[in-house]
């Protein structure tokens, strides 16, 4: 695909290039950066004026003042700040590393990109564009990349999802061994942005993944928040 820019037909170019390509019941995985570009979620930093609290935040861990300041934005609570890394709630819940806020594979030194507005909605426009311009139905995610407690290294997780349940919950049903399943509930869409990695990589400019043969629960009116755990349940907080 070529460079998305801020306006561009996503739609149009994710079709050209993976259109022939695609079957009904495919899973469409697209990695949020070019959904970001085409909605115009970019931050030109030059603009950016700084409050003090980000300036001494960035003071003090060498960071840029104005980027951290964009990020003090785009949360709407703090977990923690330690080092220069920043852990925080965005507005649609997620919990991340500086607020999904993101300078790589931006064009340009001061500029960074935010999370869509609305990743759901982001996936349910490529999914009714699949459906409308080839007649397939398709399921779509759009991912991210976040660490995780406990774990090392970064992978990709559904941060957008339509036409397919993020969860499939196995509780009440038994095991081969007869013994009742009670806390099995696997985050599927999240497992298949973590595959889609597998084959775009970070460096390669490809931002889209087809994956064929998964036998995902159809869902209308599905989303990606689905897989932000419960404040009650959140032990962390």
């Amino acid at each position: 695909m070529p460079e998305v820019r801020p306006g561009d037909d996503l739609e149009a170019a994710l079709l050209g290039a993976a259109g022939r390509a695609l079957r009904s019941g495919d899973v469409l995985v697209v990695t949020h950066k070019v959904v970001s570009k085409a909605e115009g979620r970019l931050v030109d930093l030059s603009g950016v004026t700084p409050s003090a609290f980000a300036r001494e935040f960035a003071e003090r861990t060498g960071k840029d003042a104005r980027q951290v300041e964009v990020v003090l934005r785009e949360s709407r609570r703090i977990v923690r700040m330690v080092g220069g890394l920043i852990i925080a709630e965005t507005a649609h819940g997620f919990v991340c590393a500086n607020a999904g806020v993101d300078a790589s594979n931006v064009p340009g030194e001061d500029c960074v990109c935010l999370l869509p507005e609305d990743p759901d909605a982001s996936a349910r426009r490529i999914r009714a564009a699949v459906r409308e311009r080839l007649g397939l139905s398709v399921a779509v995610v759009v991912t991210d990349s976040f660490g995780r407690p406990w774990r090392a290294g970064i992978t990709n997780v559904a941060v957008g999802v339509a036409g397919m349940a993020p969860l499939l919950d196995y509780r009440g049903e038994t095991d081969e061994h007869g013994y009742a399943l009670e806390a099995s509930v696997l985050a599927v869409a999240d497992e298949l942005a973590a595959a889609s990695e597998l084959v775009m990589n970070k460096v390669d400019a490809v931002p889209a993944a087809i994956v064929r043969g998964y036998r995902y629960v159809p869902a209308e009116g599905s989303s990606a928040r689905e897989l932000v755990m419960p404040p009650e349940r959140d032990l962390f907080r």
